[in-house]
């Protein structure tokens, strides 16, 4: 059995592995990192169809499975579950490279109309620090540097997006391309404890700045918006004047969507760095995944009030929102 699900505590007797499973029951350890292991994933297919008509885009690409920035708020570690791994810290532990994108990108582009849009880093940030040593990322962007009439987004933390900016110039001269800095807050010591791995927001921020003086088209999403911690106005007010300031084109901002895989992490947390909040957030998380519609109302009428005082006129269409098929349950939550 694969040493990554033997680390698990999975059942002395065999259990028959299937789909992402099996394939992750293949891969083959590469190397350690800073308390991360790094395993092959023998991928069959890199382009995700999206067939909710709740989200901007029409396919999805996360040349990783796993993501080792640790973000506590996360709700992407529900997808390790798929290889049977139930603990949500081997989200940020076992980080699958997947294998072949570049090829079984090439192939599969076919598939993808004039105007569908792409979006890219929607589970697992595509510029972690796995792509300093296997360049999965880069190779994709080579291959759609190849290609003409795509509509492609990139959602990212890392301040490494600005290695490939050739690169993403090459993909942008016929293709529409846009890029978003992920940031939640300004405060450097929230962030560190909110994000453990993850680059530093000034970073992030210079990295926008780098990225709109190249010519190209960036932005901000301020996603997970926190209640009580990260949803203050002056601190979003900050975010927005921030992102003026290093010339983004847009920001945006998402509330926490919080599963109940996320939630053992998040909670716990909470109970540690902000107790005096763990109960408004049993409360609010107590029979959904999903804040109240009113909450989200209020933080829309808010960004947009600010992106108005600030001079921010225009949204990106690619956003960082949960997959696709957890919107699909959206109609069932208040």
């Amino acid at each position: 059995m694969h040493p990554s699900l033997l680390q698990i505590g999975q059942p002395s007797s065999p259990v028959k592995l299937v789909g992402i499973a099996k394939l992750a029951s293949q891969g083959e350890s590469l190397k350690l990192g800073h308390q991360v292991e790094y395993f092959t994933l023998p991928a069959k297919a890199l382009l995700n169809r999206c067939v909710s008509k709740r989200v901007p885009f029409e396919w999805t690409i996360n040349p990783y499975r796993g993501c080792e920035f640790a973000c506590k708020y996360c709700y992407a570690r529900y997808t390790h579950e798929f290889m049977e791994m139930r603990d949500g810290l081997d989200f940020e532990r076992k980080i699958y490279v997947k294998q072949q994108t570049a090829w079984l990108l090439r192939q599969e582009l076919k598939q993808v109309k004039r105007g569908q849009q792409i979006a890219i880093g929607t589970a697992t940030d595509p510029y972690q620090p796995a792509e300093k040593r296997f360049e999965i990322t880069r190779s994709i962007l080579e291959e759609l540097a190849l290609h003409h009439g795509l509509e492609i987004g990139i959602v990212t933390k890392s301040d490494l997006v600005v290695r490939d900016i050739d690169l993403l110039l090459r993909v942008a001269e016929h293709n529409a391309l846009t890029i978003s800095l992920t940031v939640t807050t300004l405060n450097t010591k929230l962030a560190r404890i909110l994000e453990p791995r993850a680059p530093r927001p000034d970073l992030r921020l210079d990295a926008l700045a780098k990225l709109i003086k190249a010519g190209l088209t960036a932005g901000v999403i301020c996603a997970p918006v926190l209640p009580g911690i990260t949803d203050s106005p002056a601190a979003l007010d900050k975010l927005v004047r921030a992102t003026k300031d290093a010339g983004g084109k847009y920001i945006s901002a998402n509330t926490l969507f919080l599963k109940p895989c996320s939630a053992s992490i998040f909670l716990p947390f909470l109970e540690k760095e902000f107790p005096d909040l763990v109960a408004d957030y049993r409360k609010r998380y107590a029979d959904h995944a999903f804040v109240s519609k009113a909450y989200s109302k209020r933080l829309s009428e808010l960004t947009t009030a600010l992106r108005k005082k600030h001079g921010i006129t225009r949204e990106s269409r690619h956003r960082a929102y949960p997959p696709p098929q957890e919107l699909e349950q959206m109609n069932l939550f208040v």
